[in-house]
């Protein structure tokens, strides 16, 4: 792949044998971004875990403390008093079977989608719909809960999912380059803490093998291990 002078010449600031403190490569990151609007910051993990194995699949969501800077739309699907508590809450859309069978004329206008379980045989059946796109309510992410005015807040306020893929790599957004230093650094620290407790018994060794922090429009800046 060709790459353009800009992310050549920012490229060459940084130093591709140096594991950086969290707090340089932040500040790294700020200094060779060449993008001409808010970009956003983003971290990779590459985890020495076999998502085969069914103990290994890490998967959960935290809320960053400072949020994402990103806002999101969120769809809820439920029924009764729930629907009420959900609107309260802040959620931008809300209802039941009508909007399930919205989504299955190739209505996605939303980000994320958050049900009660007594939702779920239905939604259940737009699997290969929602499956693939990643919008599958999970309890392991607190999408699948009777307290929906909590789970519509918590993605207000910034909450992030995280999932290893095949190759144990997680990928997550920590924020734009509008924040602070500070506020990277705390999001980038919650979210490290949290994979860092998830670690799987079956590990041996080296269980964080490489960290990357980069933003839209920068080359990446490999972090130093705690």
């Amino acid at each position: 792949m060709k790459q353009g002078k800009n992310y050549i010449a920012a490229a060459k600031q940084v130093d591709k044998n140096t594991y950086y403190a969290i707090e340089e490569a932040i500040a790294l990151v700020r200094k060779t971004n060449y993008a001409k609007f808010d970009a956003s910051v983003e971290v990779s993990f590459h985890l020495n875990v076999d998502p085969r194995h069914a103990d290994q699949q890490i998967r959960g969501a935290l809320v960053l403390p400072n949020g994402t800077g990103r806002s999101q739309k969120v769809l809820v699907i439920t029924q009764g008093p729930k629907e009420q508590e959900a609107k309260d809450a802040g959620a931008d859309f809300v209802g039941g079977k009508e909007l399930l069978e919205d989504i299955k004329k190739g209505w996605f206008d939303f980000d994320v989608i958050i049900a009660t379980p007594d939702m779920m045989a239905e939604l259940g059946k737009l699997g290969k719909i929602l499956g693939p796109k990643g919008l599958m309510p999970n309890p392991k992410t607190g999408t699948v809960t009777v307290d929906v005015a909590k789970a519509v807040e918590d993605v207000k306020k910034g909450k992030v999912e995280y999932r290893v893929d095949k190759e144990g790599n997680i990928n997550n957004l920590i924020g734009k380059l509008s924040f602070s230093d500070e506020k990277l650094v705390e999001n980038y620290k919650a979210l490290y803490d949290v994979l860092l407790r998830a670690r799987p018994a079956a590990v041996k060794g080296i269980y964080m093998k490489n960290i990357v922090v980069s933003s839209t429009m920068s080359p990446g800046v490999k972090v130093a291990r705690d």
